[in-house]
């Protein structure tokens, strides 16, 4: 049995390489075909170090976090990490402060999402070279811009090396005395070969992994797909139900992060028990994802009444899109009340659902392209297949409208970091209930968000945290206001009014 090494920070392959353009990964060393065949690990006897320049870098604050998810394949023509290098001045112009790479450890294939992982130490030569990796990070940094990496430890391909070592070729899985894999995963939140986490060296393997990333490579945190499915006896086949095996496992990795960076993010994707989402961030300062109030933002966009925001949640990461659901634009587009179709009429819309998501508290996060309306649907040419690239949408004057109101939003969050890294923000109202789609409101010691999803004019009245002189965001117009403000918005309209 051929094996790379497990701990090989760089691998050739005899099927993928070839199909690596030169402008992506120059100099690749050819594939030994006269020596060997299969997977084979490279390494250098005294490697250059990557001169890192951004000494003075502070991470953002936690609750602060204005995450951009992004995919490198999907973003750039080229889909390259130097391509996205490129964009990273667009992305602190729309103002966030942290990016989250979807996995980037080198994986089975040159075209992928990065869910099927091969080499936990190598970064996919797919989208660049180690260099080009740290060169991206090392730009975040200068521009106070987090990375963080999203990492794939509940499974792997059979191409990982422990896989292969303990084959069954006839059934295509690992076999029954293969101390790091189950044959097959004991609940049903598993793809390819399921990693038998109460193994010591599967737990030894991933400390390992873990701090390479964070002293090799100097990212900020990890978010840990499928967290849900890190059990070995989950109670039942769906998972569900609180498991202190499965707490103890997440506790450890937290735990071995915090011991190399105590303020390293650490955000689990685990839609498990809200017992032990609270467990985690209480005992860890484990985040993890909560993708509750999209529905409502998305049914809003669409005018359909009855629409009701959820709570944003302490201790969570707050989504309005990820990787993993359709394209708000794209059922507003298909689906929304014909009023609410037109674009000069959606980018208003779209705009509303964006103030309230990144100006209420705790971290929030955002998938790629949504500042420009991104409306291509998750499923065009299959679910994880490449996804057409759309920056002429920045030219466009109702998406470019979006990207500059987007701006002005994230960047007033990331800009007031003393205010929304807060542990506990008061909020005075949060008024966005079924009935109150004329004026769905927010209000903040500091912000003042309304919004009327309504197709026909609407007043609201509003109590006013600080009587005196507030700023509306988008216009940058002073306004005076009492202890009431009396607020009349157009149809699908919206106003944001800050104040210092």
């Amino acid at each position: 049995t051929k094996i790379g090494d497990p701990y090989a920070t760089k691998i050739l392959d005899p099927w993928n390489d070839k199909w690596i353009d030169a402008s992506v990964y120059p100099n690749l060393k050819p594939y030994p075909a006269e020596y060997t065949s299969d997977i084979v690990s490279v390494f250098e006897l005294n490697p250059t170090e990557y001169q890192w320049t951004a000494t003075s870098y502070e991470r953002p604050a936690e609750n602060s976090l204005a995450i951009y998810e992004l995919l490198i394949r999907d973003f750039t023509e080229e889909g390259s990490i130097d391509a996205v290098t490129a964009k990273l001045d667009y992305l602190e112009t729309l103002g966030v402060n942290a990016i989250e790479l979807m996995p980037i450890q080198e994986f089975d294939g040159n075209d992928s999402w990065g869910y099927n992982p091969c080499f936990f130490f190598a970064a996919d030569k797919a989208y660049g070279t180690e260099e080009a990796y740290k060169r991206f990070i090392d730009e975040c940094h200068k521009r106070d811009i987090a990375v963080i990496l999203d990492v794939v430890f509940n499974h792997a391909t059979g191409q990982f090396p422990y896989a292969k070592m303990w084959w069954d070729s006839g059934a295509n899985k690992t076999l029954p005395t293969n101390p790091f894999f189950n044959v097959d995963a004991p609940h049903n939140w598993s793809v390819f070969h399921d990693f038998n986490h109460t193994y010591s060296e599967t737990v030894n393997y991933i400390d390992d992994v873990l701090e390479f990333w964070m002293e090799e490579y100097n990212v900020d945190g990890f978010r840990f797909d499928l967290t849900k499915g890190f059990v070995q006896n989950p109670g039942n086949y769906d998972a569900g139900g609180y498991s202190a095996q499965r707490i103890d496992i997440l506790k450890h990795y937290a735990e071995t992060i915090r011991s190399i960076d105590e303020d390293a993010y650490i955000i689990f994707e685990h839609f498990c028990d809200q017992s032990e989402e609270t467990e985690l961030y209480n005992s860890v300062g484990a985040l993890c994802w909560n993708n509750n109030q999209r529905n409502g933002y998305k049914q809003s966009v669409l005018g359909f009444t009855g629409s009701s925001f959820a709570d944003f949640k302490k201790g969570r990461v707050n989504n309005i899109e990820t990787h993993d659901e359709e394209r708000i634009a794209y059922d507003a587009v298909k689906y929304a009340q014909s009023w609410a179709k037109p674009w000069n009429v959606l980018t208003k819309r779209l705009q509303a659902v964006y103030a309230f998501h990144f100006l209420t508290p705790y971290p929030k996060m955002m998938w790629q392209f949504g500042e420009l309306g991104y409306d291509v649907s998750i499923e065009e040419n299959g679910r994880t297949g490449r996804k057409p690239v759309k920056w002429e949408y920045y030219d466009d004057a109702n998406r470019k409208a979006l990207y500059d109101a987007l701006s002005k939003i994230i960047s007033w969050r990331t800009d007031h970091e003393e205010f929304y890294g807060q542990d506990n923000l008061t909020v005075h109202t949060w008024q966005v209930g079924d009935g109150n789609m004329g004026g769905k409101v927010l209000v903040l010691d500091k912000v003042i968000v309304v919004a009327n999803f309504n197709n026909a004019e609407s007043t609201t009245q509003v109590n006013v945290p600080a009587a005196g002189e507030w700023t509306n965001l988008m216009t940058g117009e002073k306004v005076t206001l009492d202890s009431t403000y009396s607020c009349t918005l157009g149809a699908s309209d919206y106003i944001v009014l800050v104040r210092e």
